[in-house]
């Protein structure tokens, strides 16, 4: 059995898997359920989210990628490998080449603990992309030619902007403001005004349902529950579209001044491409109600969302993996 090429979106919420010939098999959250005592893997993936926030002392449910990098070695290489034998079988003998994506401004240190844990799960060889230029090519845009194109990908623990051109990024910048970001803003936002305290998957759930970063944006409301911090009990809020808007204003406008600078340091000939072909927005950032509107009335230039924001980087990967030898 010949082992096959495998692409990796390794992301601080979720993990895609892409195969060669194949497609995306693999998307389940990165999160590891241990048992606190003895470190044993309890469960991964999807599993192992269901527990967030909902486990016994004994059970620890750990998220090991922190802002797009690995915050926990041991555990995401036991994610790795139970993601990897999952997609590749039991095919003990096969070792695929990896090609994995990781954030634009990642130390050398990063990239050789991502290396490592890959290469520790059985993998040939290992090569790692930057995720904005993967993410580029994922959303169909042509980066091989001698013109610039703009990407804006906003994860979850990351957003990424970069400029690319001739199949290279040109200018690029990282912050660590994205997805869980706006979930964090969205409890503490309900922790100060109602006093309330709420959990991660709440949070999110909020951000799915009503949130919106554009003033003028969606007008809804939501009820959430959670624990009342002066009397301890459970309690009932509704709370707005409008509010949601204003509790992630700060954050929304970190990614729209991340995207100036990236501008401001763009050579004169590229940014002229930029202003005709626009902006593409990826990652499941590009999905949080008017978004794209905030940022075309900010940065003043056309901004697309990608068709499928959330799998553009595996597809991205996809594509890479037919043409390793323009990495090599």
């Amino acid at each position: 059995m010949f082992a096959k090429d495998i692409g990796i979106d390794l992301g601080t919420a979720n993990v895609l898997i892409y195969v060669k010939g194949e497609g995306i098999v693999l998307n389940e959250p990165s999160v590891v359920a241990l048992d606190a005592e003895t470190r044993k893997p309890l469960a991964v993936g999807l599993e192992a989210s269901e527990m967030l926030g909902r486990t016994p002392g004994k059970i620890e449910a750990i998220r090991p990628m922190k802002d797009g990098v690995i915050a926990d070695f041991e555990v995401t290489e036991i994610m790795l490998n139970h993601f990897i034998q999952k997609v590749n079988g039991r095919n003990l003998f096969a070792r695929p080449r990896i090609l994995i994506c990781c954030p634009s401004n990642v130390t050398g240190v990063e990239k050789t603990a991502i290396r490592e844990a890959a290469e520790r799960t059985g993998a040939k060889k290992v090569y790692l992309e930057e995720e904005p230029k993967v993410a580029a090519v994922g959303a169909g845009l042509d980066i091989s030619k001698p013109s610039g194109n703009m990407v804006i990908d906003i994860g979850g623990g990351t957003t990424d902007v970069a400029v690319l051109s001739l199949g290279n990024i040109v200018t690029s910048s990282s912050i660590k403001v994205a997805g869980n970001k706006f979930d964090s803003d969205i409890s503490k936002f309900i922790k100060d005004k109602y006093k309330l305290l709420i959990g991660e998957r709440t949070a999110e759930q909020i951000k799915l349902s009503i949130a919106t970063v554009y003033p003028s944006g969606k007008k809804e409301k939501m009820e959430v529950r959670g624990r009342d911090m002066v009397t301890g009990l459970p309690h009932t809020v509704t709370v707005t579209s409008k509010e949601i808007e204003e509790a992630l204003r700060d954050s929304a406008y970190m990614i729209i001044h991340t995207a100036k600078t990236v501008l401001e340091e763009t050579p004169p000939e590229l940014s002229a491409d930029i202003i005709d072909k626009g902006i593409v927005l990826t990652g499941g950032g590009a999905l949080l109600n008017g978004m794209d509107q905030l940022l075309e009335q900010e940065l003043q230039v056309p901004i697309y969302i990608a068709e499928s924001p959330l799998t553009c980087v595996a597809e991205g990967a996809g594509i890479l993996l037919s043409n390793l030898h323009l990495i090599d």
